[in-house]
Formats: structure tokens, C-alpha cells, sequence
């Protein structure tokens, strides 16, 4: 099969925008509980009515402001209640979403706000509010700090202007108008703002919210936002949640507050990025080494990927369900229990998540739905559903939308999730599309007989070694950074006799790790010209190199002594990659590989 398609649950907009999905809500619903904000150790509900009133509020601040129709207004912010509320009275005052992720630079700052024309800017902090104004262009006329009473200010500046003029702005919004310009991360060469329209929008939620209806529309139902909601899945999320009626909170610092977010708030479901499933695997492998029970949790984690795939043949034999029930209460509980007691199921997407992980969870009772889909496509393009779901694939099309695998083997994507192009950038927009309005994703995939979509590479990061051999790196770092030692991993190997790796370590599996084997070290990386240390991680590799012909295979690796970070650079805020900026700073470890 080359060609998919799935029809629509939710047909395209013929009129409205996204500001109905808040309004109506109120209308039907006003006190249903829509969201939770922070306060205290705990949460205060926020019903339709309520949360309604606060966007009208804010939006007649921005009005009073000077904002008019189809003016750029941007946010920089984490993950927060406030992102929220600003970004559907962007919208009730008529205007266009800006999103900036808070780690950006100066220089990626001053690009987004003068590329786009923005005419004022929302920030989180101070901190924000410095690096901004060093940058900020003159027609970006208004700056708000939300850590300094932006919200209070916008609703009093605000008090003046009529719910009339309110609902003059977002009635003259149509399902073309423009909702906002989403710049892509950034792996190579300078962000694009893609285009993105409230019916792309009202396409894309509809038909995810109505497709895994028993998540988003569970009675009860209930998610913790944790990604950055400045990136495309982040604002699915939160649109889709407002959509559904489902009950969000935000967490703003995953790396500090997500287990206690999710202790206090226990959600139903959660929709997250491979990496933090990574986290939450090794984490507990980690905890288990240290308790001196980590054999017990290897076999657990065999019993429950082996339950998994019984599960997909139709069968699960005795013996495998008595040991998978011995396990549940000794360790997969506990997982649970971990994210919050309460979570039934997530949502992946923005990486491979890997066939591994995906049938260790499904086994410990969480179903993790694996989807695809690019900044381009509004999120999800593809979607595991629970009814059906193929471990390893990234799912059917979500409804509506058509997949079809070019003859060199390129997934081109076409719907009402497609967004309309790039923001002033014919060139871009003339290399994105072919054949009647098919998208050019970049990526390598293939269809099964059934219509699952599988991702097999990244088309212009195929390495081609000087033997001339193809080979598609994902493959390989999936399975590397699957061993619970390793952060992040970068297969090398272009114009080069062989393939290698620069390999990063995660501190917080290591730490157990030396402790048990009574490694003497004052830095990674003294420890990381460890002899013991390398065999480990090269079991890793070993395993990886399964998976592909030797010709593919990882020959060498160099263990780094720093991990790859946003802050540093070398990650995009999805945490991806950027290839270009590794294989710079890195050029003389990968000289050294081939020495």
C-alpha cells in the first residue's frame, strides 16, 4: 500500500473559529470545570463561565492597547495557566498567536518578532523582558511581564472597552483567518513561521477529539500540560482540551514539579514526548539497581513487553498472566502510582518512541498511543487509537487526512490540517508542496497492508558513507538511547569509511550506577575514559547494531563529557537534534573517531 486515506469524523469549518470553543462552552456549560490553576500546594478550579470572563477581560486589555484585527501579538512563556487565557484573548481581540519558546536567544527573538511584524509581546519574567527589549523592533510597541501583574494590568487597562466590541472582533474571524505563526525549531538554517489557521485547528482537534473519544471525552477525564505549549503538540493539546470539555492543569517545570504535578493533580491521561517515557522507564530501573532489586525489575519489564505482544495475538498464556499479576503489585503499581495513580493512557509524539518502551507500558497497564505529524500539519497527521493500535507504528491518518509514500519512499501528507504555507516565503512554500497539494514531510516511511504508518528516517539526515552506503540514523539512535545510561546519541558517518556515534550520559541513571560499582570520579568526563563504563554502554550499541546490516552498524562511539541541552544549543525545544550545531562543536571528537 502507498496511499491512505481515513475519512472525516468532524468535516472542515465552513464557519466559526476557535473563540467559539470557548464561548459556546460558557453559553451551555458555564460551570462545568474547565481548567485548574495553581495555588498553594494544590489547585483551583476554573469553571467555563469563569474562564470565559477572564479571556474577555484580557482581550479587552490588549484592545485598549492599540491591537487590532489580524495584528501578530506573541508570547513567550513556559508551559502556564496565563499561556492559556492569552492565547484564546489573542484571539477574541482579533489577533494573531506569536508563539516564542522562553529558552530562545536574542538573535531568534528579534528574528520572530521582525519577521512576523508582531506588535507587542507577552513575556513570562524580567529575565524575559531584558533579553526582549535589547532586540525589540519598533513596530513591537508593548511589552507585558506576566511575573509583574500582566494580567491585572490588561484587565483594568480594559474595563473601557464593550463585550459588543469583543464580539464584533471574533465574529469577523472566519475558518481561513489566520490563528497564529508557529516558527519551526530550527535544525537547520533560519525558523520559518508556519501558518496555521483557525480551521486547521478546529480540523485537527475535532477529529483527534472525537477519533480517541474514551480519552478526551472520558467522564472524569482529566490532563497535566506539560510540554511547551509555544510548540505545535503543546497547543494541540491545550486547544483540543478546550475543545473536549476535558479538565487541564499546567506544569511549567517538568524537570522539577512533574511528579508532584502529577501526585497532586492525577490526571486520566497525559500526551508527552518519548524522552520523558524514557525518563519515567529508566528512572525506575535505576531506583530498582539501588534497592538491590534490579533483576527483579528486569524480569518485569520482560513480563510485561511479553504480556504486551500476547495481547496483540489474542491469547495471553497462564503461566505469562500469573507472573504478569505477581508483577503488577510489585512493580508496575508503582509506576503508576508514580504519575499519578490515575493515568490510563498517553499520548507520544514529536520522536520515535520505539517498539521497546511502547509494549513495557502497554504491559504496566498504561496504553501509550504513539501519533505523527510535524509543526506543518497542526500536530498529529497519524494516530495509534485504542481500538486501533499497531506497537511500533505511528498510527492510521488521523481522520480527514490522506498519507501517501512517494517513489522515494517520502511521506507526503494532504488534509485540513496542512497548514496554508509558510509567512513570506514563496521560495519555502514552492520546495514544501507537489502534485496537487501534497506536503513534503522530509521523512522516510512506509505503509503496511492495513494503512499503519511507519517512519523509517529522516530524509536529508540519510548519512552516506564514502563506501556509498545509505543509512538512516534514527534507527540506530532510538535503540542506543533506549539503554538506561544514555541521554542522547548522534550517529556520524557522512562521506566517512564507517558509522559512529557520539554517545551523552543521563547523570540521574548514573548515579546509581557508580554507586554500586564504587566508581571513584570527580567528573564526567574522567568517568565517561571509564574501561567499565564503556563496556556497558556498548552492550548498548551492540544491541542497536541488531537491528541494521553491518555495513550500518555502529563501529565506534566516543562517550562525551557534556550532555546535549537546550540551554547549550544543541536541542530544539521538542529535543531534537540539531545535527549541524553537534557536528560543529563536536568536530574534533568525530575527527578523532576516524583517526
Amino acid at each position: 500500500m502507498n496511499e491512505k486515506t481515513v475519512p472525516a469524523l468532524v468535516p472542515a469549518a465552513t464557519a466559526g473559529n476557535l473563540t467559539n470553543l470557548v464561548a459556546e462552552r460558557a453559553w451551555f456549560e458555564p460551570e462545568r470545570i474547565m481548567l485548574s490553576r495553581p495555588l498553594g500546594a494544590g489547585w483551583q478550579e476554573v469553571t467555563a463561565r469563569e474562564f470565559e470572563s477572564e479571556v474577555r477581560a484580557t482581550a479587552k486589555g490588549l484592545i485598549a492597547a492599540g491591537v487590532q484585527i489580524g495584528d501578530r501579538v506573541a508570547i513567550m512563556a513556559r508551559t502556564r495557566y496565563e499561556w492559556t487565557i492569552l492565547d484564546f484573548a489573542i484571539w477574541f481581540a482579533g489577533g494573531c498567536v506569536v508563539p516564542i519558546f522562553e529558552t530562545s536567544s536574542a538573535g531568534q527573538v528579534q528574528w520572530i518578532l521582525s519577521d512576523s511584524g508582531a506588535v507587542a509581546i507577552i513575556v513570562e519574567t524580567p529575565t524575559h523582558r531584558d533579553l526582549v527589549s535589547s532586540v525589540l523592533p519598533a513596530h513591537t510597541k508593548k511589552v507585558w511581564t506576566i511575573t509583574e501583574e500582566a494580567m491585572h494590568i490588561l484587565s483594568t487597562t480594559g474595563v473601557g472597552v464593550s463585550d459588543e466590541e469583543i464580539d464584533r472582533r471574533r465574529n469577523a474571524l472566519v475558518p481561513d483567518t489566520l490563528a497564529t505563526l508557529i516558527y519551526t525549531s530550527g535544525t537547520t538554517g533560519k525558523p520559518k513561521g508556519v501558518q496555521l489557521t483557525h480551521s486547521n485547528f478546529l480540523a485537527e482537534c475535532g477529529n483527534v477529539v472525537q477519533g480517541a473519544a474514551d480519552l478526551f471525552l472520558k467522564p472524569g477525564g482529566s490532563t497535566l500540560l506539560f510540554l511547551p505549549v509555544a510548540h505545535v503538540f503543546g497547543r494541540m493539546v491545550e486547544i483540543g482540551a478546550v475543545s473536549a470539555g476535558l479538565h487541564m492543569a499546567h506544569c511549567g517545570d517538568p524537570s522539577t514539579r512533574l511528579a508532584i504535578d502529577m501526585a497532586s493533580f492525577k490526571p486520566t491521561f497525559v500526551l508527552a514526548v518519548p524522552r520523558i517515557f524514557e525518563k519515567i522507564y529508566n528512572g525506575a530501573e535505576a531506583h530498582a539497581e539501588s534497592g538491590g532489586k534490579g533483576g527483579i525489575f528486569r524480569k518485569a519489564a520482560a513480563v510485561a513487553i511479553a504480556y504486551s505482544q500476547a495481547l496483540d495475538k489474542g491469547r495471553i498464556p497462564v503461566p505469562l498472566l500469573i507472573k504478569h499479576r505477581l508483577f503488577d503489585k510489585l512493580v508496575f503499581s508503582k509506576i503508576r502510582t508514580n504519575m499519578g495513580g490515575r493515568v490510563e493512557a498517553a499520548i507520544s509524539g514529536g520522536a520515535p518512541l520505539g517498539e521497546r518502551l511502547g509494549h513495557f507500558f502497554r504491559g504496566a497497564g498504561i496504553r501509550i498511543l504513539e501519533g505523527y505529524g510535524l509543526t506543518e500539519t497542526t500536530a498529529g497527521a497519524t494516530l495509534n487509537l485504542t481500538q486501533h493500535i499497531r506497537i511500533g507504528s505511528v498510527g492510521l491518518p488521523v481522520p480527514g487526512t490522506s498519507i501517501k509514500i512517494a517513489d522515494d519512499g517520502e511521506v507526503l501528507i494532504k488534509g485540513p490540517i496542512v497548514m496554508r504555507g509558510y509567512w513570506q516565503n514563496e521560495e519555502a512554500n514552492a520546495d514544501a508542496f507537489v502534485d496537487d497539494q501534497w506536503f513534503r514531510t522530509g521523512d522516510l516511511g512506509r505503509l503496511d497492508d492495513e494503512g499503519f504508518l511507519f517512519i523509517v528516517g529522516r530524509k536529508k539526515e540519510l548519512i552516506v558513507t564514502s563506501g556509498g552506503k545509505n543509512v538512516a540514523p534514527a534507527v540506530l539512535e532510538d535503540r542506543i538511547r533506549a539503554h538506561p545510561l544514555v541521554s542522547q546519541c548522534m550517529v556520524v558517518g557522512d562521506n566517512k569509511p564507517f558509522i559512529a556515534a557520539l554517545i551523552t550520559l543521563d547523570l540521574d541513571a548514573l548515579k546509581p550506577w557508580v554507586s554500586i560499582h564504587k566508581k571513584e570520579w570527580t567528573s564526567v568526563a574522567e568517568l565517561a575514559k571509564d574501561p567499565d563504563l564503556i563496556a556497558v554502554i556498548q552492550t548498548g550499541v551492540d544491541e542497536a547494531n541488531k537491528a541494521v546490516s553491518r555495513a550500518e552498524s555502529v563501529r565506534k562511539f566516543t562517550i562525551l563529557p557534556v550532555d546535549f541541552t537546550i540551554a547549550g544549543g544543541q536541542l530544539t525545544a521538542k529535543l531534537s537534534i540539531k545535527r549541524h550545531v553537534v557536528a560543529q562543536e563536536f568536530a574534533d571528537e568525530i575527527e578523532a573517531l576516524y583517526d
